[in-house]
């Protein structure tokens, strides 16, 4: 996704894939510019380890407590920002939703909870483990829910959809117009079927990625990202990706 945006940008750069153990995360961010390295995207379990790393921190990535965009200098700096609440809120596309329920208590949760209660939603949260919810919603200052009512959106940010036959049981499948799931995959998740079957709006977890992609890429670059050479890229190597949240 990232290489073919660069191709069409007319872009000398490259986008590689670093593996990291947490231990190493620190000195290996350390080292990225000395050792050519412009800019990294970073993914669990990093993203805290990002935010603590970052001297400059974007009012998003402070607000959420998660760093996944890190922009680099020469004489060492740090800068840290969080895309994932800009991308969802690009996913969705206009206008922003009045109410929004969000399904889960982790990272990806934080990010949907801050970015739909800045663009104005009324926002609730729900998880499995309701003493979560309600510290996570109390953080944020929106609202938690054990049994909640309908919204007009309804974000998956748990891990239901990470494994093949993952159930929706247990979950408050509440009647939404669009429906938003944060995993992804190469096979259709339980939450992208059931919306489907429903006839709600799917936003899935391929075109929030891509759209996160793009908020980085023009944070890099000051370019606008060529958001439909990415979809298409990422689209045709879904079929290699594992999923992910």
């Amino acid at each position: 996704m990232m290489n073919a945006a660069f191709a069409e940008l007319g872009l000398d750069w490259r986008y590689l894939a670093l593996p990291v153990p947490p231990e190493r995360f620190a000195e290996t961010v350390r080292a990225l510019a000395g050792s050519g390295y412009r800019a990294a995207n970073v993914t669990i379990p990093h993203k805290v380890a990002a935010l603590e790393l970052a001297g400059e921190l974007s009012d998003a990535a402070r607000a959420i407590g998660a760093v996944n965009t890190l922009t680099l200098d020469e004489g060492g700096g740090i800068a840290g920002d969080n895309t994932d609440a800009a991308g969802l809120l690009d996913a969705l596309g206009e206008p922003p939703p009045a109410t929004a329920l969000v399904l889960g208590a982790g990272g990806a949760a934080r990010a949907a909870i801050w970015a739909l209660a800045e663009a104005g939603a009324r926002v609730t949260v729900w998880n499995r483990t309701p003493g979560r919810a309600r510290a996570l919603a109390e953080e944020l200052g929106v609202g938690a829910a054990e049994r909640p009512g309908q919204a007009e959106v309804l974000v998956n940010a748990t891990s239901v959809g990470l494994r093949p036959h993952d159930s929706l049981d247990g979950l408050p499948l509440v009647d939404a117009r669009v429906v938003v799931d944060l995993v992804y995959g190469d096979v259709p998740t339980p939450f992208a079927r059931w919306a489907e079957e429903r006839g709600a709006r799917l936003v899935d977890g391929l075109e929030v990625l891509v759209r996160q992609g793009a908020r980085s890429l023009t944070l890099w670059t000051g370019r606008e990202a060529p958001v439909d050479v990415m979809r298409r890229a990422l689209v045709q190597g879904a079929s290699s990706t594992s999923a992910q949240v």
